[in-house]
């Protein structure tokens, strides 16, 4: 109903001149009036090609077939009744009876008035509906019989009906007020219409749809049905005014704005040519001058000059000019082809090697090896390094090392905890907010193509997350054949990565992916003996913390038996982390002693490190007394070194059951249950009655139950512990073991040898018993890491009885009851 009274509209019961422009309404005494009209049973019939008549409505009519002009004069001059009928098909100029509508109105014509274009303009009134029965005559025009066809016009006027009405007529006020074009007087005329039949067909009547849709309204006898109706069609116009209105005011503020936008920018451009010239052009004739400095290629330097033209092309206020700067000022500032020049010393790599790392000799061994061949083979398509080990072992100031050997810019990159695919090959630049991946970033930041590449925690990196597979993106950056054409997503263009030196740092290889292990030459990094810790705590963490305390050498000075305790009482690790935090807090004490006056002594005491560190945290209680049955010392494995476990076994009257203790998972209770299987199958080797396992239940615990403790390695260790106990005999003292057990009672292999043998050292262990296999391992190792500890190779299980047990028995002895 968009056109809604958007025409003139005459009316007068006298008739009106030609000028008058008013909205028509009919008054309940006139509607009362025509409803007691009769029509004749025979009218001259009027087709009309675009409009429909409602009873009571008011319509201007242009007339310009000859029959119609003929039939509307001779009328006037007559009765002014007519009966007006809407075509069936508008396009037709010369209708037959058939192609008119069979519902029409009777109309009085209020006035003829003649143009002054040469057009016959009739103004009529609708007065009641008939039903076209027969053509009377065609020539000169038509005549017609009719019956009248209101049967059904008289509503019941309940609450319902009146409800109906007064929501018609509020919503077709509210079309006339949100439509810009339809004049206020509308809506004034609206409100004053009494009747709810005229209401209906004057509505009816100006609904902006198609003719058909206002023949069908017509022809509605009910008029409670067609009020339904026109209430239907409001609710659409009424949408689609406001919809309209909406898109005009939204059009409305973008032209407001770009025109505001426009003027502010003619402003700001000539006050910038005032003030010496535009930023925008110098930003841009600063990218063309750093850009005939770079080394890209061809295919990088025509992606450059497209994008550099489509930034000029660019509105400088638009977001997408900044994005776009941004990309541009990241490709000029990347290091392409630019390289430092490496310094291939191998005996000043050693002595640099020497000077930061004490130790770690077969590592630097291998490290300089490494760079022996870089020199000789000229270009870096060789395995990656990853150092493996238990933090604070050195790995990463490893890196930092090779490239101060060697000459090179030194990047570290934490990889612990990434779980997004975009921090390694970047965000696509269309995105807001969109960077380069980090490797592209840290490139950037070096200035360099060729550093020394550290990718720290690699394996903490996430796998198969929602934001992609992080893991599967560096197997491009860290596979020699692949990463001289790596595509970076922000860029969008290859960037060679293969002149970097790519380190890579790891606890263990368990949690990295296994092609990308596969692409990587794994060095084990694995803890230090206490000489190597003393030496280590004397020329690199005292001096340091020294030095950020602001304490003088002479002012506190560590005997070689006070670091000693530090490192056997107060630490227990295979790196020097913590044993830093202890030597940091005992600096700090002495810095408080110094500024308050104290006396003290330069050398540090060992009575003084309870006062200051309090009592130790570790004891040297780790070996088990002798005198005790069950409880047997095993070695294990963990992300921070080595660990000394022990299992304890226990005997009770009962019906055989096997119970299981401290947080033990899978792997390590099916050792059990295979220790305690093999034991029953051999008790009369030991001489132990088989009676026994049907009389007595079995508890065995491994302590430090808050601890979850899995795999093999404690096989040997739950046989020994079971074998004491249902012995009775004492156990060797000193004695500590690790092998996996198979049910064929064989001890195989287990890993994590040199760790293991630090803890066992470290809780004053002499004898290890291994797998015969592991004896490569530890011939592998530093001899100095062997010193003081003797060891046992076994192949069956039976062997280790003799060797972890006494020929006596415990006191007091447990006596079995069969």
């Amino acid at each position: 109903m968009g056109n809604l009274f958007d025409r003139d509209f005459f009316i007068s019961q006298d008739g009106v001149d030609a000028d008058s422009e008013f909205i028509p309404l009919l008054s309940t005494e006139e509607e009362q009036q025509m409803a007691r009209e009769d029509i004749p049973e025979e009218l001259a019939i009027l087709p009309l090609k675009n409009t429909v008549l409602f009873p009571g409505v008011v319509i201007p009519i242009t007339v310009s077939r000859d029959k119609s002009i003929k039939l509307v004069r001779e009328v006037y001059k007559k009765s002014r009744i007519i009966g007006v009928v809407s075509q069936k098909d508008s396009a037709a100029e010369d209708p037959d009876f058939d192609d008119l509508s069979r519902i029409g109105t009777a109309a009085n014509i209020i006035k003829i008035l003649q143009m002054p274009d040469g057009n016959t303009t009739v103004i009529i009134q609708g007065k009641k509906r008939f039903e076209l029965q027969e053509m009377t005559r065609a020539e000169p025009y038509f005549m017609a019989r009719v019956k009248t066809f209101e049967s059904a016009d008289k509503p019941k006027r309940n609450d319902k009906f009146n409800a109906l009405i007064s929501t018609i007529k509020d919503m077709a006020i509210q079309i006339v007020k949100l439509s810009p074009n339809v004049p206020s007087e509308a809506a004034f005329a609206l409100k004053n219409i009494e009747s709810p039949v005229f209401l209906v067909n004057f509505i009816s009547s100006n609904l902006n749809i198609e003719v058909q849709e206002k023949q069908k309204l017509l022809e509605i006898p009910d008029v409670l049905t067609r009020a339904n109706v026109v209430l239907g069609h409001l609710k659409r116009e009424l949408q689609v005014v406001e919809l309209k209105n909406q898109i005009h005011s939204k059009v409305k503020v973008d032209i407001d704005k770009q025109q505001r936008d426009y003027i502010l920018g003619q402003q700001l451009k000539t006050i910038q040519e005032e003030l010496g010239g535009n930023p925008q052009e110098q930003q841009i004739n600063n990218l063309k001058e750093k850009a005939k400095e770079k080394k890209w290629s061809q295919q990088v330097q025509d992606v450059f000059e497209k994008e550099l033209a489509r930034l000029q092309r660019m509105n400088p206020a638009a977001m997408e000019y900044t994005v776009h700067m941004h990309y541009l000022e990241t490709m000029v500032e990347l290091p392409w082809n630019e390289f430092t020049p490496d310094n291939f010393d191998l005996k000043k790599a050693q002595r640099i090697l020497d000077r930061d790392h004490y130790g770690l000799e077969k590592i630097k061994e291998r490290i300089i090896e490494y760079l022996a061949v870089l020199k000789l083979k000229g270009d870096m398509k060789s395995p990656i390094l990853c150092f493996v080990g238990p933090p604070g072992v050195g790995k990463t100031s490893l890196g930092r090392s090779i490239a101060h050997a060697i000459g090179r810019k030194y990047i570290r990159m934490s990889l612990g905890g990434l779980r997004d695919e975009a921090e390694i090959r970047g965000h696509r630049k269309t995105y807001v907010g969109a960077m380069p991946g980090r490797i592209i970033q840290n490139l950037k930041k070096a200035g360099s193509s060729n550093p020394v590449f550290v990718l720290d925690e690699v394996d903490k990196v996430g796998y198969k997350t929602f934001s992609g597979d992080p893991s599967s993106a560096l197997l491009e950056v860290l596979d020699p054949e692949q990463n001289n054409t790596f595509y970076d997503n922000y860029l969008g263009v290859e960037y060679d990565l293969s002149n970097i030196m790519f380190i890579a740092t790891a606890n263990t290889l368990a949690g990295i992916q296994p092609a990308l292990r596969d692409r990587m030459e794994v060095i084990d990094l694995s803890g230090y003996i206490v000489e190597e810790k003393q030496e280590i705590a004397r020329r690199h963490l005292i001096p340091k913390q020294l030095d950020a305390h602001g304490v003088k050498k002479g002012q506190l000075k560590f005997s070689k038996k006070v670091l000693e305790k530090i490192i056997q009482d107060y630490t227990r690790e295979s790196g020097v982390r913590s044993l830093e935090k202890i030597i940091a807090k005992i600096i700090r004490s002495r810095a408080r002693d110094i500024v308050l006056g104290n006396e003290v002594q330069p050398g540090l005491q060992l009575q003084d490190l309870k006062e200051i560190l309090g009592a130790p945290t570790y004891t040297r209680d780790q070996t088990v007394l002798k005198d005790v049955a069950g409880v047997m010392t095993g070695l294990a494995w963990t992300y921070s070194g080595g660990e000394v476990l022990f299992v304890e076994v226990s005997l009770s009257k009962g019906k055989g059951n096997l119970s299981l203790t401290g947080n033990l998972g899978d792997v390590m209770k099916e050792s059990a249950t295979l220790a305690y299987e093999y034991l029953k199958s051999h008790a009369k080797f030991l001489d132990v009655d088989p009676k026994i396992f049907q009389t007595y239940n079995v508890h065995m615990h491994v302590p430090e139950g808050a601890t979850p403790k899995d795999g093999p390695s404690a096989g040997i260790t739950m046989f020994a512990a079971l074998a004491s106990a249902f012995t009775q005999q004492k156990i060797r003292p000193g004695v500590a073991m690790t092998g996996e057990i198979t049910l064929r009672g064989k001890v195989l292999p287990v890993g994590g040898i040199k760790e293991k043998i630090l803890a066992a050292k470290r809780a004053g262990i002499q004898k290890i018993i291994l797998s015969e296999e592991n004896k490569k391992n530890v011939e592998e190792i530093n001899p100095i890491y062997l010193k003081g500890v003797e060891f046992e190779y076994i192949t069956d299980m039976i062997e280790v009885v003799d060797l972890s047990m006494l020929d006596e028995k415990v006191s007091p002895l447990l006596v079995f009851e069969t």
